[in-house]
């Protein structure tokens, strides 16, 4: 329990949990969508279903990603990466196919509302990487889809991925956006509008809510960390008896007691 609470003391915007907590609040996301597209928003809205971390969801059903729409029915999907993880088997980097995927997402969940997909809205999924996936030294990577016999000829699919690198070095951001790196990777507050980020942050963190919140859903990710271990040890071991059964040189009796496995667990496997 000290530790949850330790955990929770030293959170910063780099936490998914806390991420979402302060762009939950419409004037800091609404604010840090119009700086970095340089265009102003009337208005955005969450969606329904992303718009709290409640205590009842269970950890598979939380999504610490935030989706906003603005005035005009722009999408748009953000979230924290710090982490630029790989996949060990095939011994490549996720981002790329994780902004497909969510690109995916959004646009089912469009679907299933009813839109025809001819009619599917603008959307924006916008990661803010907290390391350099691409080694040019940019601020921000934006993309859409081009023809490479002519790469002036855009597919006009309304659909935009960007990846914001805070390690950057060079690119035409705004002073906002650039103080907001700077609290991300440093914690330092240069402006109003980190400002107000921090005061959120310090906030948040004097909301018993939301400490008892957070201190849920690390305990129900810890069990599916520990019920995905188990079921790894028992995959193992039944493989293990697998290996051991055709070899005829031990008895159901000695696998069991070699691999843990019950005697009838064994016998199944025969």
């Amino acid at each position: 329990m000290q530790d949850l609470l330790t955990k929770f003391e030293n959170l910063t915007i780099q936490s998914d949990f806390i991420f979402k907590k302060v762009m939950s609040r419409k004037r800091i996301c609404k604010h840090l969508l119009e700086e970095l597209l340089q265009i102003e928003i009337a208005d955005i809205k969450y969606l329904e279903a992303e718009k709290t971390l409640e205590p009842e969801y269970t950890s598979r059903g939380i999504r610490l990603d935030i989706i906003v729409a603005d005035d005009k029915n722009t999408h748009y999907n953000l979230e924290m990466q710090v982490k630029n993880n790989k996949n060990p088997d095939t011994d490549t980097y996720v981002l790329p196919k994780r902004s497909r995927y969510y690109q995916a997402l959004l646009d089912i969940d469009l679907l299933q509302k009813g839109q025809p997909y001819d009619l599917l809205p603008p959307t924006f999924i916008i990661f803010i990487c907290v390391f350099v996936f691409f080694e040019l030294g940019s601020y921000v990577y934006t993309f859409k889809k081009r023809c490479l016999e002519d790469l002036e000829l855009e597919l006009p699919d309304e659909a935009t991925t960007m990846i914001l690198n805070t390690k950057g070095t060079h690119g035409n951001i705004s002073e906002d956006i650039k103080s907001f790196y700077d609290y991300v990777n440093n914690h330092i507050v240069t402006t109003d509008f980190t400002k107000q980020i921090d005061d959120e942050i310090s906030y948040l963190k004097l909301d018993t809510k939301v400490r008892r919140e957070f201190m849920l859903m690390e305990a129900r990710l810890l069990d599916e960390r520990r019920e995905g271990i188990a079921k790894g040890e028992a995959k193992e071991k039944l493989a293990t008896a697998k290996r051991m059964l055709p070899k005829g040189c031990y008895s159901p009796e000695v696998i069991a007691e070699l691999t843990n496995l019950s005697l009838a667990d064994v016998e199944k496997l025969k």
